[in-house]
């Protein structure tokens, strides 16, 4: 496959990707987006009204635009440790297919090898 139909497929799924992204926003209208916790404590209450949580948060953030700051950045070194992995376990496939070039041996290539 040639560089330049690979560069448009990767553009083209990107614009897919920013297109999904932004349709639910678009499409419906007066929505609210909320978290997976929220809702789980909202069903919580209405199964069981008397429930306790086994334990509280150690950390509770200042505001919601730091805690969106920390899931944000928390997603985002999790994504770069997993698109490491990933590129390096691609490397090593790659350079042990195309064959592992050894290194020069020190004996064979010094001067004094040649002498004896």
């Amino acid at each position: 496959m040639k560089q330049a139909s690979i560069g448009w497929q990767n553009w083209l799924l990107l614009a897919g990707v920013v297109g999904l992204s932004i349709a639910p926003l678009v499409l419906v209208k007066d929505a609210e987006f909320g978290g997976a916790d929220g809702a789980a404590r909202e069903v919580s209450i209405e199964i069981q009204p008397d429930y306790e949580p086994w334990f509280q948060p150690l950390f509770e953030p200042a505001s919601g635009e730091i805690e969106s700051l920390l899931f944000a950045s928390q997603a985002a070194l999790g994504a770069g440790l997993i698109g490491y992995v990933i590129g390096l376990s691609k490397g090593r496939s790659q350079n042990s297919s195309q064959g592992s070039i050894e290194p020069p041996n020190s004996q064979t290539n010094s001067p004094s090898a040649d002498k004896s």
